[in-house]
């Protein structure tokens, strides 16, 4: 396994706490998890499996592991990643690290072999849980860019079924038991809760940026990098639905602005966010938040409606500048990439419903037993009793 650090968090701190997953696809709600557990110690670590691993146990991963290690850096409340960290979790990782325990959500995990892949840190009474994110899912997320699989992608011809890419994402028979309904309800209280509340000091050089930044992407995570190197304090203007539907089309955006607005606020490099933010910088928005400098990257900007240049104000100002993050990765790029292997995919969630509905019904069974909610679960051992 191999470790780095984020930030410029140190080692030392007194209560160590371990978390493991895919961190496939990114999101919001695994940036929730972090933000939970962190607050359960002072330092997190998070230990991500390698492709071989999630292929082994789950199916292949939309993201290979270097873009997810990478994804899972940039999340603020994270600490240290370990990468290829093994798929059930030891005592002897937790020691190897330090940690005093390993938190998980409130849903069940399990092996290829239906076994709870935490069974050994809840015997052992160092496994804790947060609440997991409802709404919100990489198997939806999946689903969704399905759906949006029209002719501009491929032709009518060799397009999936509709109806049962929709069921991926959106009957009830295929939601995860553990995430509830595919709809994130946002709350003022969740968006508190993801910004740093920092404002910037008198002295601070204001970066501003804007866009869609939807299926926030390693990609992004690169950008914001570079664009924050610009200055000390980072503002990312977000643009509404309607908005970017117009100049990107089709089904866009696949995360509403609610999503979206989570999915930036959890970036270590962002320090705000401006929801609904015009499409065209006006000379309002530079005065208002005293911006120094506006960044824009190499994708290529469509005019506004009334056909003039959404940049014109800050380039008249000398005020703009375009970088290049060197990661060409677009939201269009894992789009194609879900629809390439649609087939895969399709397959591998069916098979991850199906674990999931088993370990939802054996947690229930622990839970009619009275066992404590930590007791691990062994989906093949009840199956066999099942039989018997």
């Amino acid at each position: 396994m191999g470790t780095s650090y984020a930030g410029e968090a140190k080692p030392d701190q007194d209560v160590r706490v371990w978390m493991d997953g895919c961190y496939d696809m990114v999101h919001f709600g695994h940036a929730n998890a972090c933000r939970q557990a962190k607050q359960m110690g002072g330092y997190l670590v998070v230990g991500v499996h390698s492709d071989a691993e999630i292929t082994k146990h789950k199916g292949p991963p939309v993201f290979n592991e270097q873009e997810r290690y990478k994804m899972v850096r940039a999340i603020k409340w994270v600490d240290q990643v370990v990468e290829n960290a093994p798929y059930v979790t030891t005592l002897e990782t937790l020691e190897e690290y330090n940690c005093a325990f390993c938190v998980h959500g409130d849903d069940i995990t399990v092996t290829a072999d239906g076994v709870d892949t935490y069974h050994i840190v809840k015997d052992a009474g160092r496994y804790r849980e947060c609440k997991r994110t409802q709404g919100i899912s990489t198997t939806d997320l999946v689903g969704r860019m399905l759906l949006v699989t029209k002719s501009h992608h491929e032709p009518d011809d060799i397009l999936p079924d509709r109806e049962n890419t929709r069921r991926m994402s959106l009957c009830k028979e295929s939601v995860s038991p553990w995430t509830g309904a595919s709809q994130f309800l946002a709350t003022t209280n969740k968006i508190i809760q993801f910004s740093n509340g920092r404002e910037p000091q008198p002295n601070d050089k204001i970066v501003y940026t804007a866009g869609a930044f939807d299926l926030f992407h390693v990609g992004h995570v690169d950008f914001l990098e570079k664009a924050k190197s610009h200055g000390d304090y980072l503002i990312v203007g977000l643009h509404s639905d309607k908005v970017v539907n117009r100049y990107k089309g089709s089904n866009h955006p696949i995360m509403n602005i609610h999503e979206r607005v989570l999915s930036v606020l959890a970036c270590r490099y962002v320090d705000e966010v401006v929801i609904g933010a015009p499409y065209s910088v006006t000379m309002e928005l530079i005065n208002h938040f005293k911006v120094s400098v506006v960044i824009h990257g190499q994708t290529p900007c469509d005019a506004d409606i009334d056909e003039r240049d959404p940049y014109e104000v800050p380039k008249g100002l000398g005020k703009f500048q375009q970088i290049d993050s060197g990661n060409s990765l677009t939201t269009q790029d894992i789009i194609t990439r879900i629809i390439d292997n649609r087939l895969t995919y399709e397959k591998r969630n069916k098979k991850k419903e199906a674990k999931e509905a088993a370990a939802y019904d054996a947690f229930q069974k622990l839970k009619n037993e009275n066992r404590h909610e930590s007791t691990a679960v062994n989906i093949a051992q009840d199956q066999s009793t099942k039989k018997d």
